[in-house]
């Protein structure tokens, strides 16, 4: 055969000479099908990885430096003693004092231990006791600290064998990429595991640490690769894996808080997913309920339908609201007096579970995200509002709403309200032209979707007081709305700060006022507590108004990072 090249094995590389292989023995391959396992053999990255894996070594072993000698303090000491029986130049003077300080002494010594020491990887002895008729096995050593080995096992009801379950992404288990799922478990430190249940398995893990050996038989089918691309989610609930019952590992679980923002991992398992807490640290994945197993059961735990609590008559109406909201009293005396374009029954398709979400930043010169404020009655909505449109009212503007009432002569269309007939009104409410609506002493009142948009499209930021269940119509792209939830403090403090304050008792009827009673401090902490239970998943920001001013230094501070920092926000919305 011709040589391959004219340079020496020495100068030629064997990645490089395996890649030239073929085509020097190809003229020397008559049969095709030889050629083409020659072809398929050389050509496997798998064994290219090889080959460059073994060059890497290679040249490491051959350039890795060396000691010289593991014995430089005695050499130190023996050449000192004797340059002492010698002349005594500047220079050997000189010298013994150097070899003499204690931390070049201290330094020689740690150059001889290191130098004696090696640091070669040592592989674990193989077990004497394997039979040569078992299957193919692997012995694998682990390090564990305190952390979790990052995988689940279970008992294949076929084999009746203890097998790996899944791996969880990002744990040790992955990052050594010597466990898969499949695999069948036979020892855990020498202790044979097929008689035990999985509990006793994970125990004997528990209570291991430093090096732990598996003795496994590798499953037949390897873990396939992760095929979702990156995906981030909003939690809408809040989980504690302790406390449930359905997950197949508490250990492996994941405790999450309502509005934290999660990476989803791994998506394999349709019943848990695994996933992190984004910004955290932990590179380990963890399980979570996933959003089909967790919306099914949601809709086991809720009733169908959602009542809004009972409340007692009284002649109080949010006069000081722009957005309109009736009074309890006409709520019970008038059925077509509040309607929406949804009823408020509960939508199962609806189920707060998880919300996909992306990074997003608001550009230069895009419009204003809507800032939607609620809370019970009472809580200061208003007042937040109105100190945020004196604080710069070039940058902040509420609706205008309409109504079917006369004007009277002291105002003007399109500054107070809009002023329209009732039959247009009316017309509008059919085509679902208003975010809410309602009937007051004979006159219709509400808030249109077109004055939302009239003071967004000026570049200023639109601040609106709704009722909850109308989030849902305004949660789109086009307004992207930024919810901001105000609630009471503790009764003993509402108590105490709202002793000398009023409510007024009609929308057009300002003069009428009357002292927070009891009932109305009650019914504010008992709506406050229905709002967040009900509609807390929708919730971007939640500010407790104790202090006034506290509370608006706390909003507008929030608005400023809405508008200037990146934030969370479902990924539909970035692509209107």
């Amino acid at each position: 055969m011709p040589a391959l090249s004219t340079r020496t094995g020495s100068e030629i590389g064997l990645y490089e000479l395996l890649s030239v292989l073929p085509s020097q023995l190809q003229p020397h391959v008559e049969n095709a099908d030889d050629r083409s396992f020659l072809h398929a053999m050389f050509g496997q990255r798998s064994l290219h990885s090889l080959v460059k894996i073994h060059e890497k070594l290679q040249c490491y072993e051959d350039c890795s430096p060396t000691p010289v000698l593991d014995s430089a303090s005695s050499l130190a000491q023996d050449l000192s003693e004797e340059l002492q029986g010698h002349g005594a130049s500047g220079e050997i003077r000189e010298l013994v004092k150097l070899l003499s300080k204690p931390h070049v002494k201290s330094l020689l010594a740690v150059h001889d231990i290191v130098a004696r020491k090696s640091y070669d990887p040592e592989l674990p002895p193989l077990p004497d006791d394997i039979d040569d008729e078992e299957d193919s096995v692997k012995i694998i050593r682990l390090v564990k600290n305190k952390e979790p080995l990052g995988a689940t096992i279970k008992k294949d009801e076929h084999m009746g064998a203890i097998v790996v379950a899944r791996i969880m992404r990002g744990g040790a288990a992955d990052r050594s990429g010597l466990i898969h799922v499949g695999d069948v478990l036979k020892e855990v430190n020498g202790i044979p595991v097929d008689d035990k249940k999985p509990e006793e398995i994970i125990s004997i893990l528990a209570q291991s640490l430093g090096a732990i050996t598996f003795k496994v038989v590798p499953g037949l089918k390897e873990e396939a690769p992760n095929k979702h691309p990156k995906m981030f989610v909003r939690a809408l609930f809040d989980y504690n894996p302790a406390e449930d019952n359905a997950i197949p590992c508490k250990e492996a679980g994941l405790v999450f808080r309502k509005g934290e923002i999660l990476q989803i991992m791994s998506q394999d398992d349709a019943t848990w997913w695994q996933a992190k807490q984004e910004g955290n640290g932990n590179p380990r994945a963890g399980l979570i309920p996933s959003k089909h197993f967790q919306e099914r059961r949601i809709a086991v735990w809720k009733p169908l339908t959602v009542s809004l609590p009972q409340r007692t008559p009284s002649k109080r109406f949010s006069g000081l609201r722009r957005s309109f909201r009736l009074s309890r009293r006409d709520k019970k005396t008038n059925k077509s007096m509040y309607e929406s374009k949804k009823s408020e029954q509960y939508d199962t398709a609806d189920v707060p579970t998880y919300e996909e979400v992306t990074s997003y930043r608001r550009k230069q010169g895009e419009r204003h995200r809507l800032v939607a404020l609620v809370g019970p009655t009472g809580v200061g909505l208003n007042e937040l509002k109105r100190k945020l449109l004196i604080s710069d009212p070039q940058h902040f503007s509420v609706t205008i709403p309409h109504t079917s009432r006369s004007k009277r002569q002291s105002e003007s269309d399109g500054v107070e309200y809009h002023f329209i007939s009732k039959d247009l009104f009316e017309a509008d409410i059919q085509n679902h032209k208003f975010i809410e609506h309602g009937e007051y002493k004979g006159n219709y009142y509400g808030t249109s979707f077109d004055s939302v948009r009239s003071v967004l499209s000026k570049n200023k930021v639109c601040l609106l007081d709704v009722q909850p269940h109308t989030l849902r119509h305004l949660r789109t792209a086009e307004f992207k709305p930024y919810v901001v939830f105000v609630k009471p403090p503790s009764i003993e403090r509402l108590r105490e700060t709202r002793r000398n304050a009023k409510v007024v008792s009609g929308k057009d009827d300002k003069s009428s006022s009357k002292p927070f009673s009891e009932e109305d401090f009650q019914e504010m902490i008992n709506s406050s507590q229905m709002m967040e239970n009900q509609y807390g998943h929708l919730f971007d920001k939640v500010i407790v108004n104790d202090d006034l001013t506290t509370a608006f230094n706390q909003l507008k501070q929030a608005l400023r990072k809405v508008e200037t920092e990146p934030h969370w926000m479902p990924i539909g919305w970035t692509h209107s």
